[in-house]
């Protein structure tokens, strides 16, 4: 059985649910204003998918969202998270996390979504008022992190 095929039975069988720690290139990807995907699962088991901006508190992940938002609810129920995320500059320079919402923490003041805002628009978040807003705080059980060779020879920084 190869390395690849163990490690996937190795996680479903649950030997593999420790907490990672991230590495340089993970910490790069999510440090950077790069856009994350984050897929939460719905209450029939649908995964659902949305673009979001994320932070990092150590090997900890941060979304910030609307307390009532489909993700908040969708991780009520089920806390298992994937997440990628991909260079702003080279998107074949990606992430792979799989983890869990471990916390969800109140933002009313909006700490967390101003420092977000600030990492990708410059400024603090616009909108001021929310009925609530809350941080999904992500445990990395896996991280991934990956940068190809290859390059889209339409683009400038490819003929280079």
């Amino acid at each position: 059985m190869s390395r690849e095929l163990r490690c996937v039975h190795d996680v479903a069988r649950g030997l593999l649910s420790g907490v990672t720690t991230l590495d340089d290139d993970a910490r790069r990807l999510l440090d950077g204003a790069n856009f994350a995907h984050l897929t939460t699962l719905q209450a029939g088991g649908q995964p659902k998918s949305d673009v979001v901006w994320i932070g990092r508190e150590g090997d900890r992940l941060l979304v910030a969202t609307d307390a009532k938002s489909i993700k908040a609810r969708n991780v009520a129920i089920d806390p298992r998270v994937s997440i990628s995320v991909v260079s702003f500059g080279d998107p074949y320079d990606q992430l792979l996390i799989r983890g869990r919402v471990v916390e969800v923490r109140s933002d009313d003041e909006l700490v967390v979504l101003d420092a977000l805002s600030q990492k990708y628009l410059g400024t603090a978040f616009p909108r001021r008022k929310w009925s609530s807003r809350v941080v999904l705080v992500i445990e990395p059980h896996l991280a991934r992190s990956y940068r190809s060779s290859l390059r889209d020879p339409r683009t400038p920084t490819a003929q280079m």
